[in-house]
């Protein structure tokens, strides 16, 4: 039976990214998964000497993938991987041409069949409070939440077109991306969660704004509404770190989609191991 690694929110933790390599040489599976938000968060987006930068892409995640797959040989996991809402664009090359030798492959808005599965990725996330717009979009309508920033606002490493900024939404997005697809054996790399589910709950306390009180669910009408209609086998996400902890579940079902937060906001590396033929199987390791 195959199986799948999903890790999400590393933010350029060395120490989680070691945590990780260790438990891979003892561990390998058939997949790995890294959900985005991998580089360290509120860098310069032009800076690649900066930790988290192009020099951690070429230098750290290419040395030490490297240095595992020769150690794990024909055991090396075929690596699938997004980016998310913290990490600049400008990046995205570097990560592209990083996996140039078969460490990963980028699958932001892609599918990509492996161990007779489709794989797609989807790096946007709906407006936040947070100033680097370039990984998100509209949700399903130019509407923003109370206490966000649109992405017409804020700043963006690399360009977007005005049409790009004020008319994309993630709902048309997804509807591009699956088509006509048939996904009854297809897993969703999704770097924001559902909304309003046990998987995007938000630590906003009390939090109003203009005496509005601030949605303590901070992930995807259109992402939800698709698993909801469209019933893939699986979805994996991350995003909202505390949601876990605040709502007591990391793994949800919405139907027969199997929906797993991988993000923790602890010190630990939250490792999520999946038996890809039953997902509801899965298991959470904090290491």
């Amino acid at each position: 039976m195959p199986d799948a690694v999903f890790v999400t929110d590393l933010h350029g933790k060395k120490e989680r990214y070691l945590s990780l390599f260790e438990y891979l040489l003892g561990n390998p599976p058939d997949i790995l998964l890294v959900g985005g938000d991998l580089l360290s968060p509120f860098m310069p987006a032009t800076d690649s000497a900066v930790p988290g930068g192009s020099d951690f892409i070429n230098g750290f995640l290419v040395k030490n993938f490297t240095d595992l797959k020769n150690r794990l040989g024909k055991k090396y996991p075929e690596t699938l991987i997004i980016m998310g809402n913290d990490d600049p664009k400008y990046f995205e090359s570097a990560l592209v041409s990083g996996g140039a030798n078969g460490l990963w492959t980028y699958i932001h808005q892609r599918k990509v069949l492996a161990e007779s599965y489709s794989f797609y990725g989807y790096n946007y996330v709906p407006p936040t409070p947070f100033m680097l717009k370039d990984w998100e979009r509209y949700d399903v309508s130019r509407y923003i939440d109370v206490g966000c920033i649109s992405p017409e606002e804020g700043r963006r490493s690399f360009p977007a077109s005005e049409h790009e900024q004020k008319w994309t939404t993630i709902k048309d997005d997804i509807d591009d991306l699956t088509a006509d697809e048939q996904l009854d054996k297809a897993v969703f790399l999704f770097h924001a969660p559902p909304y309003s589910t046990d998987l995007d709950l938000g630590d906003v306390g009390a939090a109003v704004v203009d005496h509005v009180p601030v949605d303590e669910h901070l992930g995807s009408i259109a992402i939800y509404r698709f698993i909801e209609e469209r019933q893939p086998l699986l979805t994996l996400h991350g995003h909202v770190h505390e949601s876990a902890g605040l709502s007591g579940s990391w793994m949800q079902k919405i139907g027969r989609t199997v929906c797993i937060n991988g993000a923790h906001d602890g010190d630990e590396l939250s490792v999520i191991r999946i038996p890809l033929d039953s997902p509801e199987d899965s298991t959470r390791l904090l290491i």
